[in-house]
């Protein structure tokens, strides 16, 4: 199982950095796009900065770099006018699902390939692993 499990975490690192590759961008501004599609209602760029573990100034370079190449853009935070808020762009999402494509063509592929069975201990097997990671990533901001 822990053979697996690095087997799995290195594919993640090596995906990542191909996604970054396919999107000519750096590996920062890749994980960065992560975090900002699956943050719907945007992050603040300081916030955003903490979650890659960068200072203040270089997560303002950063959100400078994404909008410039048309993936983020800056809007007013919905509570505070005096806060600015980083959102993916509708072109950043088009872009990624693009990228990605092929790797969700074949992990359908792998999951078509399962039992009905096999398919619900799998999900919930990924839902722990998922459930794990956040409660891990959690604790370190803590």
């Amino acid at each position: 199982m822990a053979r697996a499990v690095r087997e799995v975490l290195q594919a993640n690192g090596e995906a990542a950095h191909s996604l970054a590759r396919r999107l000519e961008v750096g590996i920062t501004d890749a994980v960065a796009l992560d975090h900002l599609l699956s943050s719907p209602e945007g992050l603040g760029p300081t916030e955003l900065g903490q979650r890659l573990g960068i200072r203040s100034a270089s997560a303002t370079t950063l959100v400078d770099r994404l909008d410039a190449a048309g993936h983020a853009r800056r809007v007013p935070h919905p509570s505070d006018r005096r806060r600015q808020t980083v959102v993916a762009t509708a072109t950043a999402y088009e872009e990624v699902l693009a990228a990605l494509t092929p790797l969700l063509k074949r992990i359908e592929e792998a999951a078509a390939r399962l039992s009905p069975e096999q398919a619900a201990a799998a999900t919930g097997f990924l839902h722990d692993v998922a459930a794990a990671m956040r409660d891990y990533a959690e604790s370190d901001s803590r």
